[in-house]
């Protein structure tokens, strides 16, 4: 990677940033100050649709820093991004009280429906918001860690390694469809009432959490540029193009592996937090390899190994998404698996490197 590219990166970095902070600005206005029936007012749906949009972008960068910058093609990130999630659903569910279907206030509704009598060890902490974030983090963080420390240490690489990432959120997704392990069967965590007593119906709390989606957005990006900068992305980037001489001239392989691994993980796990409340629920689903494998497709047409790339690609293929579904719902998987070919065959710099793709076809 040249100097020039770095620079000319930081200048689409810069510009993104502006971006985000524009529409920080600009989405609470028309929201929450524009009158309803004027052409300029924002709809709540809107809105919502535009922070589930913003989640997806984190945890395509997340995606991209161990695909795109180590080399490493992560089958497993869903998994991540539904820790994340499920954490964030467990305080929302113990927020509910009273307030549920069975009226028990220390036991969610699924409990009540299956018989429990008392709540699970592991439940316990979630009514604290603090408690809550920090399971955020190290939950994924853990299980990366964990898993990376074995899968590196016994230098497992290419397309078994991305098998094990696969089989590792089928597993997860095969156990939480069960009643009991305790986290709501097929059915999930739903039904949230309110965050931190602010009730998740108002607009002003959905804007509340476009905004904090914008950030951590904006946050992830930003720690992602730093690192691949550093001289640990720089090791990162000679691990994925020549392992073996990284390694033989001396440089820690595996550590420089378990670490991003690891941060990226952590991303998608706070991707995953921000979205819940957003939706308004969280299941197994969420752990298909599938969800994994369209992850990987939004990295791959918006530019791998740009970080821009990443956030460009979630946006235009999850807008895409919305817009067939709603019209032709039977034929938006044909259309993203040609869109995947097409990019990987054509544009193998995906939709960020067209510009100067053109650019080389007419010098």
């Amino acid at each position: 990677m040249t100097r020039m590219s770095l620079l000319a990166d930081d200048v689409a970095g810069k510009r993104f940033l502006a971006i985000l902070a524009i529409l920080c600005v600009v989405v609470p206005v028309a929201n929450l100050l524009v009158p309803s029936d004027s052409a300029l007012h924002l709809s709540t749906y809107t809105v919502t649709l535009l922070g589930k949009y913003l989640c997806y972008a984190l945890l395509a960068i997340a995606a991209d820093l161990v695909w795109g910058y180590l080399g490493i093609l992560s089958l497993g990130h869903g998994a991540f991004f539904s820790l994340g999630g499920y954490a964030m659903g467990m305080y929302l569910m113990r927020q509910i009280g009273d307030r549920g279907v069975y009226g028990n206030p220390d036991l969610p509704d699924f409990m009540v429906f299956l018989n429990w009598s008392e709540l699970p060890w592991f439940w316990s902490g979630f009514d604290q918001f603090w408690f809550a974030m920090l399971m955020v983090v190290l939950v994924p963080g853990v299980l990366a860690y964990i898993f990376g420390f074995l899968a590196f240490r016994s230098r497992v690489t290419g397309v078994y390694l991305s098998i094990m990432t696969q089989a590792l959120t089928y597993a997860l997704m095969l156990a939480f469809f069960r009643n009991e392990m305790g986290f709501g069967g097929n059915n999930g965590l739903t039904d949230f009432k309110d965050l931190l007593g602010f009730s998740l119906q108002s607009d002003a709390t959905r804007v509340g959490l476009f905004m904090a989606s914008a950030l951590a957005l904006a946050l992830g990006y930003v720690l992602c540029r730093y690192i691949v900068q550093s001289r640990l992305g720089l090791v990162a980037v000679a691990v994925r193009d020549a392992e073996s001489r990284t390694r033989f001239i001396g440089y820690r392989v595996e550590h420089a592996k378990l670490w991003i691994f690891t941060f990226s993980a952590v991303l998608a796990g706070i991707a995953g937090a921000l979205y819940v409340p957003q939706v308004g629920i969280i299941n197994p689903n969420e752990f298909s390899p599938l969800n994994s494998i369209e992850l990987i497709v939004w990295v791959a047409v918006g530019g791998r190994a740009t970080l821009i790339g990443a956030v460009v690609g979630a946006v235009a293929v999850n807008y895409g998404k919305t817009v067939l579904t709603a019209a032709l719902p039977e034929v938006w998987l044909f259309v993203l698996g040609a869109l995947f070919v097409i990019v990987t065959v054509y544009f193998p710099q995906g939709l960020v490197g067209l510009k100067s793709m053109m650019m080389r076809a007419r010098a």
